[in-house]
């Protein structure tokens, strides 16, 4: 039961260098230690404040990231939107601009075409004026002196004489 009940002297000589290494550990050891708390309080707090500049930071550099998507997407569909219409009226110019020249090709295959008609004719009046005078010569080269024998002449020089 010794180890329960100390003695007194045991008691205040334990108290003795109790007291003794807690004035040395105040004087010396807790001044040390509270300026490293201190310190280390400060290095967070510093740390925290950085942090929170940092974020601050970081959501508005997030907000200008997205202004200038918005930005860029306004952009690149007005420009779009310009290359649409620019491509529209290329395509309209190209439609007119073949339909003129269309109309032109059209107007003057029809006046070749007239003009080789004309031509045809006038060629055709020619042939058969030439053959009006031939049939006609013949006749009159031949004294005939029967209606009846000049027109089966006339009839035998017509089917001599075939239009190709």
């Amino acid at each position: 039961m010794q180890l329960l009940t100390p003695a007194l002297g045991l008691l205040l000589w334990t108290l003795v260098a109790f007291l003794i290494v807690f004035f040395i550990l105040k004087k010396f050891a807790w001044p040390a230690i509270i300026k490293g708390l201190k310190e280390r309080e400060q290095n967070i707090a510093d740390s925290i404040s950085l942090a929170e500049k940092v974020k601050a930071e970081m959501a508005q550099l997030k907000n200008d990231n997205e202004a200038l998507l918005v930005k860029a997407r306004e952009e690149r569909a007005l420009l779009l939107k310009e290359a649409k219409e620019t491509k529209d009226k290329i395509i309209n110019e190209a439609k007119e601009e073949a339909k003129t020249q269309a109309s032109k090709i059209i107007n003057d295959a029809q006046a070749v075409i007239n003009q080789q008609k004309m031509a045809a004719i006038t060629e055709l009046k020619n042939q058969v004026g030439n053959l009006v005078i031939e049939v006609s010569e013949k006749i009159l080269r031949r004294e005939l002196s029967n209606k009846t024998e000049q027109e089966n002449y006339i009839r035998q020089l017509t089917e001599e004489t075939k239009l190709n």
